[in-house]
């Protein structure tokens, strides 16, 4: 088997907040589908993520300030979680709190080679955001 390519399904309960949340780091709504629309894409390079109004999947948003670290709680959200790699995590970060955007997790290099932030959707979905740092801890 050779997979060609994978697109995670959000549960979303707004989608056109949604569009113009990802809108606001940097992601194109690609389309919608619907009168009203209660399915649609955001996109950006080569990754597409699908918009689904109130279905396909968990969302639910936690109470918790900090999604990594010494007070943060992993598992407070009920959204999905995913890793996008960027080509620079700092230049995200700046656009994101300009944007008042939830950063649940500022820039921080990790042992595992990766420098990254945590941005949370209003849904409780979480963005873990990065960068290889090409250095590793074995």
């Amino acid at each position: 088997m050779r997979v060609e390519g994978i697109t995670p399904i959000l549960n979303v309960s707004d989608i056109q907040a949604t569009f113009a949340w990802f809108e606001k780091w940097g992601w194109k709504k690609l389309w919608d589908w619907g009168t009203p629309p209660s399915f649609g894409a955001v996109g950006s390079g080569n990754a597409e993520i699908f918009l689904c109004l109130g279905g396909q999947g968990g969302r639910g948003k936690g109470k918790n300030p900090a999604t990594f670290g010494p007070n943060g709680d992993q598992t407070a959200d009920k959204g999905a979680w995913m890793s996008v790699f960027v080509d620079d995590v700092d230049a995200v970060h700046r656009v994101c709190v300009a944007a008042g955007l939830d950063v649940t997790h500022p820039p921080t290099n990790h042992e595992w080679g990766v420098r990254e932030m945590h941005l949370r959707h209003p849904d409780g979905h979480v963005f873990r955001v990065g960068t290889g740092t090409g250095e590793h801890e074995d």
